[in-house]
């Protein structure tokens, strides 16, 4: 692809990632919560969700994921009962400071629910299936280009997500109060429950 097909591309999807919507909501009630302690993971869950996606679209594979609507709608559901989970433990954690994040939210399980949550994400989708096939030419898309745009994805998904959970972890810092932790963790909760029905309700 041409530099300037590259950049066009980046600025759209960056528009996409950057919008708020339930995955944006979900990593910010994620560290507001629990603090940057397990989100590569978790960020790492959405890149891998838009890599899913963005193989179905380039490989023409787009129409088999509409015929098995069914089963993006059960990882959707999925997504949605475990940004649930997460509200509650983050709406019941104890409001102290510096507490380690729940193991439950770590590791593989942050990098299972985050992905879930992408492959069910209605966003995701159409931005793959509908506007991205508006920006690039899929019936010329070579493998180098398919290469090119996976790498354009990761800077991007991972650099816009670092700066949302750098954002909300600087807010979370800013309030030390007993008082203050209490509300974090219930507004997070909040967040995140919001995320479940925004995800479960598209």
């Amino acid at each position: 692809m041409t530099v300037n097909s590259l950049i066009l591309f980046a600025a759209v999807y960056f528009a996409a990632v950057a919008t708020p919507g339930p995955g944006i909501a979900a990593l910010i009630a994620r560290v507001l919560g629990q603090g940057l302690k397990g989100v590569a993971p978790f960020i790492a869950g959405y890149f891998v969700g838009d890599m899913i996606w963005l193989m179905l679209a380039a490989t023409g594979l787009a129409v088999i994921a509409k015929t098995f609507a069914g089963v993006f709608v059960a990882i959707k559901f999925a997504g949605a009962a475990y940004l649930l989970y997460l509200g509650w433990r983050m709406a019941t954690a104890p409001a102290v400071m510096g507490e380690a994040a729940t193991p439950a939210t770590r590791g593989w399980r942050a990098f299972v629910g985050s992905l879930s949550l992408t492959l069910g994400n209605p966003k995701v989708m159409v931005f793959f299936l509908s506007i991205m096939p508006l920006v690039v030419d899929l019936r010329t898309l070579t493998t180098l280009a398919l290469v090119e745009l996976a790498a354009v994805c990761g800077i991007v998904i991972s650099s816009t997500l670092a700066l949302y959970a750098l954002a909300a972890n600087r807010a979370r810092t800013l309030l030390r109060s007993t008082r203050a932790v209490r509300f974090i963790h219930r507004a997070a909760g909040g967040l995140m429950a919001s995320a479940a029905l925004a995800v479960a309700t598209r």
